[in-house]
């Protein structure tokens, strides 16, 4: 596996937390998450709730998980692990858009070709979720 595209190592995703990733082709960039699901599979979703895109689900210490489902810590909206339907919240029946990940020799790996390389953390270019918002 390509090196360039590890993201982190197998162990350090689990089912009750995500790990946020910068994923990067050439000058452009996003964040990821990775979470696994009950049965041990590992998945990778954006790192914005659909309702605002400028919010991130994981600020970078973990996005909150609870049943199974992924919760926007800004509006409360749930999104299913496995599928990333959000199933309740201000913008229900949105789905979170997916990175293809595999998992391999210890590690898991990018490997949506719409992306070079990733890299853990958040990206530095971005400030998704700052500030406050007036919403009319």
């Amino acid at each position: 596996m390509n090196e360039d595209r590890r993201i982190v190592d197998t162990d350090e995703v689990t089912a009750e937390d995500t790990v946020v990733f910068t994923a990067r082709s050439g000058f452009e960039t996003t964040e990821g998450l990775l979470t696994r699901l009950g049965d041990g599979t590992v998945v990778a979703y954006t790192n914005y709730c659909p309702h605002w895109r400028d919010v991130r689900l994981d600020k970078g210490p973990g996005a909150t998980v609870r049943d199974e489902e992924l919760v926007c810590g800004k509006h409360g909206a749930s999104f299913e692990k496995a599928t990333g339907h959000c199933d309740f919240g201000p913008c229900e029946g949105a789905v979170l858009d997916t990175f293809e990940v595999t998992v391999a020799e210890g590690g898991v790996y990018l490997t949506d070709e719409e992306w070079e390389s990733a890299d853990p953390g958040l990206s530095e270019e971005r400030d998704l979720s700052s500030g406050s918002r007036i919403d009319f």
